[in-house]
């Protein structure tokens, strides 16, 4: 099904061998209207060798090309544009999607190679917010694809479950907090004492010593401090699976920075044994000059390790633990800098699996152009975001369909899946203004607009009421050609995806082939007896197949009724 390949191979052919495949083949274009055919070969790197016009060669090359195949191959200018068989290309097609079904454009590049993906990563005793939203469900797509693809992704949540933040948080709780407080309202409490504590130790810094005491006994194993920790991490840990749970999100592992706190000292011993480690204003650090970089610190000057140091540990872990082929960091694009650096270090104790090491970085979530702020209490709740869509999805099922049986679970499943659509619709590089009413939209580029058309998709099905074939998909309809085209390119799609790390490029397809279909839809009568009738339900059933993968691999439901 590789039509482009056809194509470059009728060039080559015609060319007599002057020049190669692959040269061709990158070479080979597609037309932005379909009137200019389905693929394009420009002839300008053939007019110094040949000495004639682009124009003369792209005429004299269409006279020398075997047509078979093609509905025809003519000269526009200086290119020359290939029309595929649609009717040989239309039976190809649907008949793979048909007899492939939900593991249509799946591959086997990944060689079952194990790919830590570390992703969420929010910090206890804090709520999940807006914030977070992106390296959860950007992270959830990218094991979604990679599974596909034939790799085996391990999903971790690398929780913020150690550092001075809990020293400020026990202090808090000592001052200002009451068990029974905790014990009603959890993460919201816990929220309001470590948003206090950053208001008052402004007036009173000696907030900030007691902090640090207190994290220094956490550090040394006391007791209450350890007692009050472990009691933080399990009533966050309870909070944030309820909202993982309406995501339709898991983990493989919840080994966050505590886990880390007896594997840092190896790190620091390696550092020392290649003499790596120097001394800077009582500092400990490694010299990245020669990669164009800022000092790694490694050691503060009163010994303590840094984010950079337990980074260092869990790179090592994950090796030994899963020896990947690739280790996925889904970060904040603010954190370019560390990874950067945390790759240098890796690379100068000798480990050049550090090449295999990837920072996945994406931009901001803002709301009215602001960015979101745990320390100022200026906090979205994601839980609090993912119900009020839930209840813009049923008010608007309510209006669409109010006899629809199960309005609950459908309006869940377009609410949640609006708000993880719209942010992976977005090139992750790209930050972006939230708003709730465009996002929870049933038309233009929206997750419910995708799902509706699926939806629609099987309602067409249903009313047919007959099973459809996939040996008998022999369709010849000039409407249908965009959609089927789409549906051809979908398993390049995902390997596109994949290799750039972009679930926006599967979000933006699942777009397009929604659109193009319903323009189908509206130009073509599918329930009509006659002879192609198997192909056109052929055609629906086959968007049926894709969008839901599509959405599934986004990490969103596809219901089959709206």
């Amino acid at each position: 099904m590789d039509y482009k390949n056809q194509v470059a191979q009728s060039i080559v052919k015609a060319l007599a061998n002057q020049l190669d495949l692959q040269t061709v083949y990158e070479k080979i274009e597609v037309p932005k209207s379909t009137k200019l055919g389905d693929f394009a070969f420009p002839t300008f790197i053939l007019a110094k060798t040949l000495h004639k016009a682009p124009q003369i060669i792209a005429t004299e090359l269409v006279d020398q090309i075997d047509g078979a195949g093609y509905e025809k191959v003519e000269a526009a200018g200086p290119y020359v544009n290939f029309f595929l068989d649609k009717v040989q290309v239309s039976q190809e097609v649907l008949n793979s999607v048909l007899t492939a079904q939900s593991h249509y454009g799946d591959a086997t590049v990944g060689n079952q190679g194990k790919v830590p993906i570390d992703m969420s990563s929010p910090n206890i005793a804090k709520p999940i917010s807006m914030g977070h939203l992106r390296s959860t469900v950007i992270g959830n797509s990218l094991a979604n694809l990679l599974a596909k693809t034939g790799y085996e992704p391990v999903k971790i949540n690398h929780l913020g479950d150690w550092g001075t933040q809990f020293g400020k948080l026990i202090e808090a709780y000592k001052l200002w907090g009451s068990e029974e407080e905790v014990k009603a309202d959890p993460i919201n409490k816990l929220l309001e004492y470590y948003v206090r504590f950053h208001k008052e130790d402004q007036e009173h810094p000696e907030l900030d010593e007691e902090a640090r005491k207190w994290f220094k006994k956490l550090e040394d194993g006391d007791e209450e401090a350890t007692q009050l920790w472990q009691w933080f991490r399990s009533v966050s840990l309870e909070s944030f699976k309820r909202i993982y749970d309406k995501l339709g999100i898991t983990f493989d592992s919840y080994k966050g920075e505590a886990f880390y706190n007896d594997k840092m000292d190896e790190v620091v011993q390696i550092l020392e044994d290649k003499h790596l480690l120097k001394e800077s204003q009582g500092a400990e650090i490694v010299d990245l000059d020669k990669y164009n970089l800022n000092p790694a610190l490694i050691k503060k000057t009163d010994g303590a390790t840094l984010y950079i140091t337990r980074d260092l540990a869990a790179a090592i872990y994950r090796k030994r633990t899963y020896n990947f082929v690739q280790s996925l960091y889904v970060v904040g694009a603010e954190q370019i800098n560390h990874f950067k650096q945390l790759k240098a270090v890796l690379k100068e104790m000798g480990f050049d699996w550090s090449d295999d090491v990837h920072h996945i970085p994406f931009g901001l979530i803002t709301l009215n152009g602001k960015k979101l702020s745990t320390r100022s209490g200026r906090v979205v709740l994601l839980d609090k975001v993912l119900d009020d869509a839930i209840d813009l999805a049923k008010q608007q099922i309510q209006a669409k369909n109010p006899d629809l049986a199960n309005a609950d679970e459908v309006a869940h499943e377009v609410g949640v899946g609006a708000v993880i659509f719209h942010d992976l619709k977005n090139e992750r590089m790209n930050s972006f203004d939230f708003d709730l009413n465009e996002v929870v939209r049933f038309e233009g580029e929206t997750g419910p607009y995708v799902q509706y058309t699926r939806a629609r998709a099987e309602s067409i099905l249903r009313k047919a009421a007959q099973t459809v074939q996939a040996d008998d998909v022999k369709l010849d309809d000039a409407n249908a050609w965009e959609t089927v085209k789409h549906l051809q390119a979908f398993p390049e799609t995902i390997l596109r995806a994949v290799k750039a790390y972009e679930p926006s490029i599967i979000a933006k397809y699942a777009l397009h082939l929604a659109k193009s279909f319903n323009q189908y839809y509206a130009n073509s009568k599918v329930l009509v007896e006659d002879d192609q009738l198997n192909a056109r339900l052929a055609l629906v059933r086959s968007v049926s197949i894709v969008l839901e993968i599509s959405l599934n691999l986004l990490g969103v439901q596809a219901p089959k009724e709206m």
